[in-house]
């Protein structure tokens, strides 16, 4: 089970996570919430396979975001 969670959320990374927008304002608000949410989450984050996927996801999109 924990690995058809995984596949899911990296397959829904892989397939959403490429699209980029030119407003830069939106992409800096989003860089923000998701470094907001990797420091949140490192802290109350679980010890699990699909914790670990989740955090993966969120490093994932802030690069996509912070990348100017």
């Amino acid at each position: 089970m924990k690995k058809v969670i995984s596949i899911l959320v990296l397959l829904s990374v892989a397939l959403f996570g490429e699209t980029t927008t030119k407003n830069s304002k939106y992409s800096e608000s989003m860089c923000k919430i998701f470094k907001k949410k990797i420091v949140d989450y490192e802290k109350k984050m679980r010890n699990d396979e699909y914790a670990k996927v989740t955090l993966q996801s969120y490093k994932h999109r802030a690069k996509i975001y912070c990348t100017k």
